[in-house]
């Protein structure tokens, strides 16, 4: 594609008491201040995209906004010593799509900060089959690992597991030798979870009622993106010693739990925050995911768009109707 004077986006405006959002053509000159140009081959639909879209939640910090959280491009434009023409490379987070113009365009200009080159092993599509979400579950990985979660430690529970996250933290989890246990309330997904590496299915429902203090103890380590009261009871139903990472509040921003797994047990709980992560952990993380992941399981739990497509998908999201990733094909690159 040639340089233009203008480029189509997924634009967010305020319209009154509700906000207009649709595919629009935009001056070049219209993008954000940034270093460096990228010419986005592809992006991906999050669930915070799908939550700025429909204005169900106040992802978007200013407007107008261009949302998308993650893309993977080559940079078009730079002024920044670390980037050059023709460099391939990847973005996550940094509030790109929130106060930031993100990656549901053809063009994003960004901090060169912001960037990390693209892992030679992966391409376009495959980055965006990983995208946040993925990235998002090696960083968890990451951290059980950290804290001394091993194959041989137990089974391993991932909450929320037909999502984004939740099958990409499956593939990586049974990649890597551990026993998975996979939560979902999706029962009919049970195939393609198990597919992906889970050893086992649970119903949501174990989980999402109000539990004891202290149940059962189950769990080595867990992978939780739900919140609420599954994170409350995920906690209550680990190992000695287990370790929770918590990534996600698709079950609530509530946390109604008591001290006793964390002072009885042992338990750790470890929050990960993908948006402002240090720059070495980032790179270190796609660095496992080139190593670590199956990129013949990325096909078989993504589902691919158009731009044109992202405002219906995002409704479908809301609804849970939408399994694993979401890649918006942006470029023939």
């Amino acid at each position: 594609m040639t340089k233009g004077a203008t480029l189509k986006a997924i634009l967010i405006e305020q319209g009154g008491s509700r906000q207009k959002v649709g595919l629009a053509e935009l001056p070049r000159d219209r993008l954000p201040d940034g270093d460096v140009t990228v010419r986005i081959a592809c992006s991906t639909l999050n669930y915070k995209d799908a939550l700025a879209i429909t204005g169900k939640s106040p992802v978007v910090r200013s407007f107008p906004m261009v949302p998308g959280i993650d893309f993977a491009g080559t940079v078009e434009e730079s002024s920044n010593a670390n980037f050059k023409p023709g460099d391939r490379v990847v973005l996550n987070g940094w509030g790109v799509g929130e106060r930031h113009w993100g990656g549901l365009a053809e063009l994003a200009r960004v901090k060169g900060e912001w960037l990390v080159p693209l892992e030679p092993a992966l391409t376009f599509a495959q980055a965006m089959s990983i995208g946040t979400a993925g990235y998002t579950a090696m960083l968890c990985v990451m951290a059980l690992e950290r804290h001394g979660v091993r194959p041989g430690s137990g089974e391993v529970l991932v909450t929320g597991a037909a999502g984004g996250v939740g099958s990409v933290a499956t593939v990586l989890l049974a990649k890597l030798g551990y026993a998975v246990v996979a939560v979902t309330g999706r029962v009919e997904e049970s195939d393609y979870l198990k597919k992906l590496g889970a050893k086992r299915i649970l119903p949501r429902s174990q989980f999402s009622e109000p539990g004891k203090p202290l149940a059962k103890e189950q769990w080595a380590g867990a992978i939780d993106v739900a919140g609420g009261q599954v994170l409350a009871n995920v906690c209550a139903s680990m190992r000695y010693r287990g370790v929770v990472a918590a990534c996600g509040l698709a079950g609530g921003m509530g946390f109604p739990a008591t001290v006793a797994p964390f002072i009885l047990r042992g338990v750790t709980l470890v929050g990960i925050d993908s948006v402002m992560c240090p720059r070495d952990e980032r790179q270190e993380a796609w660095r496992r995911l080139a190593r670590d992941l199956d990129p013949t399981l990325l096909d078989a739990m993504t589902e691919r768009i158009l731009l044109e497509d992202c405002v219906p998908v995002a409704d479908r999201l809301m609804a849970g109707a939408v399994r694993g990733r979401v890649i918006v094909q942006i470029s023939d690159e």
